[in-house]
């Protein structure tokens, strides 16, 4: 690669219902102004069938690399490398998944830079798909430009990410930024994708928690309406004057304000980056989320921006293309 010039990785985003792949060509300077984003390509994507195994979806998602690559060779579209933002507790030295929930059954254990490494020859990298997102967002999105960044993606689950100077923090076991499994009220008695009952914010904050508290005080109120099918309905009832609804999701929200603020307090972060499709509940949601979290945030880190993300969906491609970058850019080995 040529200095200056605009490097393309091919990325991966490996979530439970369907693996999106791209073409990622990340500016030659990442400190250019507002229209030196990345630039996606190629976008597809294959389901997951997470039923059929975790040898299966990492043999499939092999063979998807290798059609992208053809695609790329056909288009004349030199590739670089490949990152891959991985469901799961990927372990990114050695490329073993090291911990995967139920979702995606056989899917601990795999090995991916070594099925990787066998059909492409190219530098390997791999990182969590909720640290991919915030780290998307924390270079190229609405953390630009800012030192110590805290994303939290709030979608069914909740998820986040902490990235210091450019650089993904994960922890001594690489399961920092787990933000839904931060201890709340409001949460117990619900049950957490982790298998507690004794409180965590995810299952009374993400889309489907919201729709789970919403549908839990229907029926202890004796409430005639009918269940909500999901959090966006619930957001919209509340939109539309029912109280119940309304105060479900304020509650919903605060609650989830109150850990961020508490998150706050620990890292004490310049920016908070807020994303996921319940983001798009509304203003009721946003006001609720800043009430919790300047009730829960220290007197310093009140006044910490609480954004939303700017990149969407796009944000794990491009936080896995970042994350392949930078590792290349490092010495040793390029993954």
């Amino acid at each position: 690669m040529s200095a200056g010039a605009a490097p393309t990785y091919l990325a991966f985003d490996i979530g439970g219902t369907k693996v999106a792949s791209g073409f990622v060509t990340l500016p030659a300077n990442a400190n250019a102004g507002a229209d030196g984003r990345p630039e996606v390509t190629a976008r597809c994507e294959i389901p997951t069938e997470a039923a059929r195994g975790g040898e299966d979806l990492k043999n499939r998602i092999v063979a998807f690399a290798v059609r992208q690559l053809e695609r790329a060779e056909a288009e004349g579209v030199a590739i670089a490398g490949v990152g891959i933002a991985a469901a799961g507790v990927p372990d990114s030295e050695t490329g073993e998944i090291v911990s995967a929930t139920d979702i995606l059954p056989g899917w601990r254990g795999q090995r991916i830079y070594d099925a990787f490494a066998a059909v492409t020859g190219l530098p390997v990298h791999m990182i969590g798909d909720v640290g991919a997102h915030g780290l998307g967002e924390a270079t190229y999105g609405a953390g630009r430009g800012r030192g110590v960044v805290l994303s939290i993606g709030v979608g069914t689950g909740i998820g986040g990410a902490i990235v210091v100077d450019g650089a993904l923090f994960t922890g001594a076991h690489g399961v920092a930024g787990h933000a839904g499994h931060v201890p709340s009220a409001l949460g117990r008695g619900f049950l957490c994708s982790c298998g507690t009952l004794e409180g965590h914010i995810e299952p009374v904050a993400s889309g489907t928690g919201l729709k789970d508290l919403y549908n839990r005080r229907c029926e202890e109120a004796g409430d005639e309406n009918l269940p909500a099918a999901d959090g966006a309905e619930v957001a919209a009832r509340a939109a539309a004057g029912e109280e119940l609804a309304r105060r479900t999701l304020t509650d919903s929200a605060r609650a989830l304000g109150e850990c961020v603020g508490g998150m706050g307090n620990l890292i004490d972060p310049d920016v908070i980056v807020v994303s996921g499709s319940v983001v798009k509940a509304g203003p009721i949601w946003w006001d609720a989320l800043r009430a919790g979290f300047a009730d829960s945030a220290l007197a310093l880190v009140k006044p910490t921006p609480l954004v939303e993300g700017e990149l969407g969906g796009a944000a794990p491609l491009i936080g896995a293309a970042a994350a392949v970058h930078r590792r290349i850019g490092a010495p040793g080995d390029a993954r």
